[in-house]
């Protein structure tokens, strides 16, 4: 259910009681966009018992793909009445940025504070979101029907990760700010389906298609650092995978009920360990042996089971899981396709079975018309909590009102090498209101008929 892969795709509508098309947390996993039949919804996610929809808009049907960048107001919205066209927005001054077109249905959009990207089944879009020029074009990557990628939520250090091949789980590592490819890892037999980085960008963890085993590879180099194996009865559809922000715990969700922890050995800068226990040294000379081991082997060497694992009550649907912490405790956060946020206790010491905290609904009565309420002690948000895209617009701007500014491009950008135009910008700058979590940005008129972005 991550944008690009939700129930509502391109493709079509998803199955009976599909409300929405797609769940994805921001960049800190401080809020949670949802895209619904209607429109999008926007939820802070900074208490446990209490869930706040910070806005909604009814403007876009049938949005598949919502993606906002970190705290602040800039939202990227794809539409299945539109798959070809992102439509960037400001939601609290309800104004439209920009909007692009492609050749292709989009498939899944990536934002960092430094690029966007925009991923088609068999092309790559990078942009600079300062400005939305387009910056590179990757043309004929290898089928990839789900628009699977990870871009690093580190700006310093922009990589981007997509399948290399069709057939075979092997990864290509691309450096976004200086447009070079960096590696290619070998990482699986069968094709990947998950991929994700830690936030330090100096990690790489994926999955493929058989969903048995997930491996942790190391960026750039591309070595092999870890390996966990999350079943062998079965293969399983790995729907997510998402590091903690400190980097020492990696969550999985697959179409079973069970969403995995595993835990990952610190190395301290001084490249000793933070916790110098035996099992952490061990774990350090197997490390270290099996690059001198065939890969069968130093494999065999590196396994290890869940440290800590979730048991959702029902299975069979596409969910997206995160790690955060919420009131200074560290939390797991799965959002599933029926419409429910679960947010689990985690013992960072101790792991297994990890006890629900809260569960909240993400529509309220009057999304859920016949159906009955939620049993006490899950907290039921309503639609009249969130201010509308029009109540949103008519609000007073602190500046000058910006008109749309419009991205164009006569072939969407399918010609190699060549440069989406730059936009044609109104008058007025557009603030994001990053609220301390990114310098605002003005989108200005440079005079020159060009955009240029610069911060006030």
């Amino acid at each position: 259910m991550e944008s690009g892969e939700g129930a509502d795709g391109p493709g079509g509508p998803g199955g009976p009681g599909i409300r929405f098309g797609c769940a994805s947390f921001n960049q800190d996993s401080t809020s949670l966009a949802l895209g619904t039949k209607t429109g999008y919804k926007l939820f802070s996610l900074t208490m446990v018992e209490k869930l706040d929809c910070i806005h909604e808009s009814a403007e876009t049907p049938d949005v598949y793909i919502v993606e906002r960048l970190f705290s602040s107001s800039l939202v990227v919205v794809v539409s299945t009445n539109m798959p070809q066209r992102m439509n960037i927005y400001h939601f609290k001054k309800g104004t439209e940025i920009c909007n692009y077109s492609y050749p292709n249905d989009i498939l899944a959009v990536k934002l960092n504070r430094q690029r966007l990207v925009v991923c088609l089944e068999e092309s790559i879009y990078i942009h600079n979101i300062k400005d939305m020029k387009l910056l590179k074009t990757l043309l004929n990557t290898p089928s990839n029907p789900s628009g699977l990628c990870a871009l690093s939520i580190n700006h310093s250090n922009s990589y981007l990760a997509y399948p290399g091949s069709a057939t075979i789980g092997e990864i290509i590592v691309y450096d976004a700010n200086s447009l070079n490819t960096v590696t290619m890892i070998p990482a699986h037999d069968s094709p990947l389906a998950a991929l994700t980085f830690n936030s330090s960008a100096t990690k790489l963890a994926s999955a493929s298609e058989r969903g048995t085993v997930i491996r942790v590879f190391s960026i750039p180099e591309g070595l092999r650092l870890f390996e966990f194996r999350r079943g062998m009865k079965r293969y399983v559809n790995i729907s997510s995978l998402s590091f903690s922000h400190d980097g020492q715990f990696l969550c999985a969700s697959s179409n079973t009920e069970t969403v995995h922890i595993f835990k990952l050995e610190q190395v301290g800068p001084s490249g000793g360990d933070e916790a110098a226990t035996w099992t952490a040294y061990v774990g350090k000379m197997f490390s270290a042996a099996s690059s001198y081991f065939p890969a069968q082997v130093s494999g065999m060497m590196s396994q290890d089971r869940a440290f800590a694992t979730v048991h959702l009550l029902t299975s069979g649907q596409r969910n997206v899981c995160t790690l955060a912490m919420i009131q200074k405790l560290p939390r797991l956060l799965v959002a599933t396709a029926d419409g429910q946020l679960f947010i689990y206790n985690i013992d960072p010491l101790d792991g297994g079975e990890c006890m629900l905290a809260h569960k909240h609904r993400l529509f309220g009565v009057d999304d859920d018309q016949g159906e009955e309420t939620e049993s006490e002690g899950s907290e039921v948000t309503g639609p009249q909590a969130c201010p509308s895209y029009a109540a949103t617009a008519a609000l007073p701007a602190s500046g000058p009102v910006t008109a749309t500014l419009t991205g164009y491009s006569e072939d969407g950008g399918a010609k190699k090498g060549e440069v989406i135009p730059e936009h044609e910008f109104a008058a007025g700058p557009v603030c994001l209101d990053d609220e301390n979590e990114f310098p605002p940005i003005n989108w200005c008129r440079d005079g020159t008929g060009g955009g240029q972005a610069r911060r006030s």
